[in-house]
């Protein structure tokens, strides 16, 4: 954290300064001579030197020790919570927006663990064979399918259906659930979406669109109803994977030939090259044969539990990863065709493929623990006045972090309090200054402004997610949102701004802005 405050925190008062201004032309709180007026009356009086004390302060708090790095199951982020109220306050918003006071509460996953080996099993159930014999194909945890974290738990006995890619996009014209009926029934589906490849594929071209992420392929097999799901690889990722796996290969004997030659060059190594060469050469040999057993692996490689995220909107709905070979005899039974055939078929003309499995069932069950608690989003207003008051802007941050560290630390393996300087308590510093600065002006603005400390982001947009679905004003109203995130870099004395091409304003604004 020390290296954050080598200098005074130059980068977060320019952020500052871009969101006021931005505020400032999104809520109309004052005419341009009058802006600048207040400018020039704020540089006489150096408020840009208390501003930047007051972000300094702000963040050494929000990062010490004391905060516990603002993981959402610690105390310390309740602590982070209290405080940014309190600042809420004593800027002048308003702060019992609900139930009287600032905070947006829900529940959220924490944690998440299988249930016992016992609890978490699949197979797939098929017509009797010619001779009589039943067709089972039993799958194995951890070898041919996961129970999947972002699911819940129970036990099932139901007919299979192939749904393709899982997707429902009306503004595509693209409905894989069109004309069936999955309730109840089990869902397979191929991760991501059409013509990945293709630039030109409506589905956001080479980008993923939203509907190839998990969550949403997910909460659509839930909204239609669905008893659970079973997710597949997609062809490209089978080819991603290969590609990668041997592109690592080779950079590896790459490096064990560079390495050699180099200390073959030496005319008299010294006894210590020799030995740093000799470990050298050991580890990448050692890389080599690890690498060349990946080149030997299947690439339909399996998700681990917690692969498509640890928060489960839906106790009740199993999903499950499995791969395409444990799921390609019955699509091929009961099709006729393979899911290779299948994905071009869909990728060649953009129409459903989606079919129920005539004569097959999936049986099982998933154990999923999920440890809950409570959270919650801070918010605190400016209302507004004139024919727009109506009209909501919304400046955000992120207040949370990843507490004692994990899978998102940039060390996964230590255990110790991550203070999240930069992610996000500088974000969350530059939001409660500018709250300052709005709560100080004499008028009010002509949109209402609200101000919102989000929680649950490192665990993936909970808080955000939540306000969405849960929102304090009508989202139909809500006409502009600025959000801060990781402002305190000093690095170049650059700040990136994101989204500019959202709004008409917003380029010009950054352009101007620029030019100081």
């Amino acid at each position: 954290m020390n290296s954050l405050f080598s200098k005074r925190p130059t980068l977060l008062t320019r952020c500052l300064s871009v969101a006021a201004v931005a505020g400032f032309v999104i809520c109309g709180s004052l005419n341009r001579a009058a802006i600048l007026a207040a400018d020039a009356a704020d540089a006489a009086k150096s408020d840009f030197s208390a501003s930047e004390q007051r972000l300094y302060d702000a963040v050494r708090y929000l990062a010490s020790d004391e905060l516990e790095g603002r993981g959402v199951e610690t105390e310390g982020i309740n602590k982070a919570a209290d405080f940014i109220a309190k600042e809420f306050a004593a800027a002048g918003l308003k702060t019992d927006i609900i139930d009287g006071g600032p905070f947006q509460k829900f529940t959220m996953t924490v944690k998440s663990e299988p249930g016992p080996k016992e609890q978490n099993k699949l197979a797939f159930v098929g017509p009797a064979k010619e001779d009589g014999s039943p067709q089972r194909l039993e799958l194995a945890l951890g070898k041919t399918f996961n129970s999947l974290a972002v699911g819940g738990s129970a036990q099932f006995d139901a007919p299979v259906v192939f749904v393709g890619y899982g997707i429902t996009s009306p503004e595509h014209e693209f409905d894989e659930y069109k004309g069936l009926d999955v309730e109840g029934k089990i869902v397979v589906m191929i991760r991501k979406e059409p013509q990945q490849d293709n630039p030109h594929s409506k589905f956001d071209g080479t980008d993923s669109s939203r509907h190839a992420f998990f969550t949403t392929k997910i909460s659509n097999a839930f909204q239609h109803g669905a008893a659970a799901v079973v997710l597949v690889n997609d062809g490209g990722e089978l080819k991603k994977v290969a590609e990668a796996d041997e592109r690592a290969w080779a950079k590896a004997v790459e490096q064990f030939g560079k390495t050699h030659e180099e200390h073959q060059a030496i005319e008299s190594p010294t006894d210590d090259q020799t030995a740093a060469y000799r470990l050298e050469i050991k580890k990448l040999a050692e890389r080599i044969v690890n690498l060349s057993k990946n080149l030997d692996r299947e690439p339909d490689r399996l998700l681990d539990f917690s692969g498509a995220g640890t928060e489960s909107s839906h106790a009740k709905m199993p999903v499950f990863f499995a791969s395409r070979a444990s799921v390609e005899p019955m699509v091929q039974a009961a099709l006729g065709k393979s899911l290779d055939e299948l994905e071009a078929a869909i990728d060649e003309d953009l129409q459903p493929r989606s079919s129920v499995l005539e004569g097959w069932t999936a049986v099982g069950e998933a154990n999923v623990v999920h440890q809950q608690a409570e959270v919650k989003n801070i918010i605190g207003v400016l209302e507004g006045e004139g024919p727009l008051a109506d009209e909501t802007v919304i400046v955000g941050a992120h207040y949370d972090h990843i507490g004692m560290g994990g899978n998102n630390s940039l060390a996964p393996g230590t255990v110790a309090i991550h203070n999240g300087a930069d992610d996000n308590a500088s974000g969350s510093a530059a939001l409660l200054e500018v709250a300052r600065r709005y709560g100080s002006l004499s008028g009010k603005p002509r949109r209402r402004m609200v101000f919102l400390a989000f929680t649950g982001e490192e665990s993936g947009l909970i808080g955000s997610g939540h306000y969405i679905g849960n929102p304090v004003f009508p989202l139909e109203k809500t006409v502009a949102m600025i959000n801060m995130d990781m402002v305190g870099r000093l690095n170049d004395n650059k700040l990136i701004v994101h989204g500019t091409g959202t709004a008409t304003t917003f380029d010009a604004l950054v352009d101007e802005l620029n030019k100081e």
